[in-house]
């Protein structure tokens, strides 16, 4: 009666302990879908018109470097390699996808090439510009509020996810969010 007991136990304890791990899962993939993002982060390499290649960039193209940056699953922690380097401002935004998604809130990175009709100069929080990227599905041509502005190296990663995705050329990881391998 014991063993049948204790059986029962472990077999119940086991089953509920898969269930947590699937709505982990299942969480996570309905707040993805939730903030509209494609989580697809590769592109195609294409770069705007205007863009400087930085002269001397603390990771040159070729080189290595480890990924501390954490704006998408499985990012953090994975070796990238340096497709490009430039010397740009880049801004953290907040929009509304244009295929209806919810709001994107403090996205990283845009660079003032990829903002439609605004000059060179930099811009100040609080200024809404019309995004000319599609970094993500529903990003292009929408209306977005600049939440932060800096000016830095920006660099185009190739990289293996440590979920085991594989990402090519994405934009943008800045010198500050890379560390020597």
């Amino acid at each position: 009666m014991i063993g049948i007991f204790s059986i029962t136990a472990i077999l119940t304890l086991t089953a509920c302990t898969g269930n947590d791990n699937d709505k982990s899962s299942q969480d996570e993939v309905q707040s993805n879908e939730m903030t509209g993002h494609n989580m697809n982060h590769s592109g195609t390499g294409e770069v705007p018109e205007g863009l400087k290649k930085a002269e001397n960039p603390k990771y040159p193209v070729g080189n290595t470097a480890i990924i501390q940056a954490d704006h998408m699953g499985g990012m953090k922690g994975a070796e990238a390699t340096i497709i490009a380097a430039y010397d740009t401002t880049v801004y953290t935004v907040s929009y509304i996808p244009t295929n209806g998604g919810e709001p994107v809130i403090n996205h990283k990175w845009i660079i003032q090439e990829e903002l439609e009709g605004i000059g060179e100069e930099p811009l100040e929080i609080g200024t809404e510009v019309k995004i000319n990227a599609d970094h993500m599905e529903g990003m292009k041509g929408s209306t977005a509020t600049i939440d932060s502005v800096k000016e830095t190296t920006v660099y185009m990663v190739d990289y293996i996810s440590t979920t085991g995705e594989k990402v090519t050329n994405h934009k943008w990881l800045t010198e500050s969010e890379l560390v020597v391998k």
